[in-house]
């Protein structure tokens, strides 16, 4: 085996542990929010991949920008990344499963797209990516369909609260192309240490997690949410863009799709209705043709 496909396995592994990682945070959450407020857990969340993306930072040679504007612009992005989408998904998955969590959570390039196209106008519109927009639509309506039917109820409204979270993720996909020129772990870093600065003083507010008696289980969960699916999962990705490049690295977007499903399934004994499954199989043809490049190998760059 040469070197260039040595390494090529190399990063192959690291995509498949990046969508590992990222399909598993809903497991995390999940487990998590059973004896821990989301508030509380998605604070604890944003302050330890914080910390930790600062030491790495530090160990790579960095520096977090100093002036007011950027870090304005990392709250922002903090509000759109971090606060609202993991604070609701957390708050929602105290009825809803992981594996739908997954799921829903997935379709963020379909409402990415669509913003594009009527907001920002810089993305090309193709039949193909229209196509992926239609099978993720209706993916989701098969997903959350007999909930609506049977009348509006809290799991319903927890599913449509991690729609809206993936819009907030969309949002965020956008804005995070004003960051070019930065070193990815500086707007990650910040705006992770944004949210917790966010976060923390709604937790002693609302949850008051003086009061609050965690499960062993929920902890580990907690740092395995933070240390694994956030913090090493940014490490991981970060170093995917620079040798995958950025069209390979979306991978992810559908390859964690199955991952936390079967994560959800196997571990935490849940179960899809029939029509979850033929949702799943319509979220994961979309996000692929949503990211997947029509002239191009996915390990082009």
């Amino acid at each position: 085996m040469t070197s260039s496909e040595l390494n090529l396995s190399k990063d192959l592994a690291l995509l498949l542990a990046l969508s590992t990682l990222w399909g598993a945070s809903y497991s995390f959450i999940k487990v998590g929010v059973e004896t821990i407020p989301p508030v509380t857990l998605i604070a604890a969340r944003t302050a330890i991949a914080g910390f930790l993306l600062v030491i790495i930072i530090r160990w790579r040679g960095l520096r977090l920008p100093r002036d007011t504007i950027t870090w304005w612009r990392f709250h922002f992005q903090a509000c759109l990344n971090s606060v609202i989408p993991f604070t609701t998904i957390a708050w929602a998955q105290q009825t809803t499963d992981a594996a739908l969590a997954t799921i829903l959570n997935a379709t963020s390039p379909i409402f990415a797209f669509l913003l594009t196209v009527l907001v920002t106008r810089h993305e090309a519109v193709t039949g193909r990516k229209l196509f992926g927009v239609g099978a993720g639509i209706a993916g989701i309506c098969l997903i959350v369909g007999v909930q609506a039917l049977a009348g509006l109820g809290r799991e319903l409204g927890a599913q449509l609260a991690i729609v809206a979270a993936t819009v907030c993720y969309a949002g965020a996909a956008i804005f995070g192309r004003t960051f070019k020129g930065l070193d990815p772990l500086l707007p990650a870093a910040g705006s992770m240490l944004c949210g917790a600065v966010v976060l923390i003083p709604a937790s002693l507010v609302i949850d008051r997690p003086w009061t609050v008696a965690p499960s062993m289980e929920s902890v580990l969960a907690l740092l395995a949410l933070s240390v694994f699916s956030t913090a090493l999962a940014f490490v991981i990705y970060f170093r995917l863009v620079q040798t995958l490049g950025s069209v390979g690295t979306t991978a992810q977007a559908y390859l964690r799709v199955p991952f936390g499903v079967a994560i959800g399934v196997v571990f935490l004994g849940e179960s899809l209705s029939a029509t979850a499954w033929i949702g799943l199989v319509c979220v994961v043809v979309a996000v692929a043709a949503m990211t997947i490049p029509a002239r191009a190998s996915v390990l082009s760059r």
